[in-house]
This record gives C-alpha cells, sequence and structure tokens, in this order.
C-alpha cells in the first residue's frame, strides 16, 4: 500500500507565505514525477507544480515567480514553497505522485488527502 500525506495548510494573509510538504510511504519501487494540484471551491483542479524525476519543473502560469517545488528523493519528499500568496490562490492543494510499486508494475497516480489554504484579503 502507497501513502502520501501532505502538512502545512492553514490560514495566511496576502502577500504572506506557507510551505506545504508531501512524504510518500509504503511499497515504493521508485518514484517518477511528483507534483501538486489545487482545486477552488466550484472549480476545477489544476495543475500548480509538478517535478520529474529527471528534468525541468513546470510550473502554472498563475503562480511563477511566486511558488517553487522542491524534491528529497532520498525521503521520498516533495515540497511547495509558496511565497506571495494571494487570495486567488485559495484552494485544497493536493500531492500527486506517480509511482512504481515494483519492477514490474506501475507507474500508477497516487493522491493525498488535502491540505487547506487560505488567504484573505
Amino acid at each position: 500500500q502507497v501513502q502520501l500525506v501532505e502538512s502545512g495548510g492553514g490560514l495566511v494573509q496576502a502577500g504572506g507565505s506557507l510551505r506545504l510538504s508531501c512524504a510518500a510511504s509504503g511499497s515504493i519501487f521508485s518514484i517518477n514525477a511528483m507534483g501538486w494540484y489545487r482545486q477552488a471551491p466550484g472549480k476545477q483542479r489544476e495543475l500548480v507544480a509538478v517535478i520529474p524525476s529527471g528534468g525541468s519543473v513546470t510550473y502554472a502560469e498563475s503562480v511563477k515567480g511566486r511558488f517553487t517545488i522542491l524534491r528529497d528523493n532520498a525521503k521520498n519528499l516533495v515540497y511547495l514553497q509558496m511565497n506571495s500568496l494571494k487570495p486567488e490562490d485559495t484552494a485544497v492543494y493536493y500531492c500527486n505522485a506517480e509511482i512504481r510499486r515494483s519492477y514490474h508494475s506501475g507507474p500508477y497516480d497516487y493522491w493525498g488527502q488535502g491540505t487547506q489554504v487560505t488567504v484573505s484579503s
């Protein structure tokens, strides 16, 4: 079994910062891409940032220059540093990882339970 557990959400004023963390655990052979998505009320889930096991990072246009995604491969961790937060960043943030559980399987998508980020104006 594989689990993704997020932490670090909360309430912050506009212009403030938050750091989200996501830890992958369980039966993991390897992890390809890891990323963060978000879903605001009444909207579809959207990509925020994704970091592959190798290669360049992708950011949504709306967060470029403000958010940074980082990854610790040795510990199966991914972080999202969010600076200069805006009210429109308010959403539930979900961690995602493409995980292979053995040499012969996957990769399959796994999701965390989500963490609420609320930015007040």
